[in-house]
């Protein structure tokens, strides 16, 4: 038996450790040249510690949203010996070529696993032009954010650490609002876009991406470190039948960071409990999300918009906003609003309730 201390970690000892698949470590060293500084019997890989430390080098670069074949050339300099590329097909030696100096927007289809190419590689009758690099392990996300691109690498890979700074980071740098528009939802959408067109594919990466998501949110904090204005709690809820929550998640966090009282009831919620909370509660505002047009419920929204509450003579209701594209298509109902997006929410809760303060920045 080979001793690893002596030969450095198998292949599949390090993909464990890294969360990557060892079909990315083998892909990383025949690509850019990725590869471990010595091999066993000059064929098999064996990783040493500065190897390791290169590869997690490359993961973070990658999940930050640089071109895999920039990311190794970083990568490889970091390492104390870098094995020179030889211009033969000798086991063991690389081949590299130049980077293309842009990241094209699309690539073609590949397996979840699979590293974008943007180099040439060394085949039988010398090198071949490689597929196109960019969006992310085949996720279709377009002309977007560069965070989206290293969100959707780290999602692949199922990196939860990586996943986890990235979505702090976009958060800090960029605000909640910036963030949930145009780096969590363009991401979220595209891999539910690929679930859809895959065969069930990449389910898992749809759920464990919308985890950290929902974590990411629910780790903002409210305005003032903790104060909150003294007003009546804002209502959230899905209607009956609908799922969907995250886009309820952002706009609690987002009125949170405002310092505004939320009660975030959650996915599907029946229209008898609905009733029962906004009579017990008095809430300034009702927020009712559909995703489709099949959730839409409006003879729901008219009840609830109708609900009146407080002393007589005095009594108040709700402000009601129907908020998600399945309310779409149909004159508003009286009484309510359907805002456009995130920001147009959260500007409409702030000045129904008279709370100004502006997020942090």
């Amino acid at each position: 038996m080979t001793d690893s201390a002596t030969y450095g970690l198998t292949t599949g000892t390090v993909a464990r450790r890294l969360g990557v698949s060892p079909t990315t470590l083998r892909s990383w060293d025949r690509r850019y040249g990725i590869g471990p500084a010595a091999r066993e019997d000059g064929r098999h890989r064996r990783w040493a510690p500065d190897d390791v430390a290169m590869l997690e080098e490359m993961c973070r670069l990658t999940a930050s949203g640089a071109p895999p074949a920039e990311a190794a050339r970083i990568a490889r300099t970091g390492r104390t010996e870098v094995p020179d590329a030889a211009p033969d097909t000798a086991p063991g030696t690389h081949v590299r070529f130049t980077a293309p100096a842009r990241e094209p927007e699309q690539e073609p289809e590949q397996k979840p696993e699979s590293e974008p190419v943007d180099e040439r590689e060394a085949g039988p009758g010398g090198p071949r032009p490689a597929r196109q690099p960019g969006s992310g392990n085949g996720l279709p996300l377009g002309d977007v954010r560069r965070e989206c691109r290293g969100l959707a690498r780290a999602a692949v890979r199922l990196d939860g650490p990586a996943l986890d700074a990235l979505l702090r980071d976009a958060v800090a740098d960029h605000g909640l609002v910036t963030a949930w528009e145009e780096v969590m939802a363009p991401t979220l959408h595209a891999v539910g876009r690929k679930w859809e067109s895959s065969g069930d594919r990449y389910v898992e990466v749809e759920h464990l991406l919308s985890w950290h998501v929902s974590t990411a949110l629910r780790q903002v904090a409210p305005a003032g470190h903790g104060s909150v204005a003294p007003v009546p709690p804002v209502l959230l809820a899905c209607v009956p039948g609908e799922q969907h929550t995250l886009p309820l998640e952002a706009l609690a966090a987002g009125l949170s960071e405002r310092g505004l009282p939320t009660r975030m009831f959650g996915a599907a919620v029946p229209a008898e409990a609905l009733d029962a909370a906004v009579r017990r509660m008095g809430p300034a505002a009702v927020v009712l999300w559909s995703q489709a047009r099949s959730t839409a419920n409006h003879a729901l929204a008219r009840h609830v918009a109708g609900s009146s509450f407080g002393v007589k003579g005095a009594r108040t209701r709700p402000l009601m906003l129907l908020a998600g594209p399945g309310w779409a298509g149909r004159t508003p109902e009286p009484g309510t609003l359907r805002p456009g997006g995130l920001r147009e929410a959260l500007d409409a809760l702030s000045h129904h309730t008279g709370v100004r303060a502006a997020p942090p920045v």
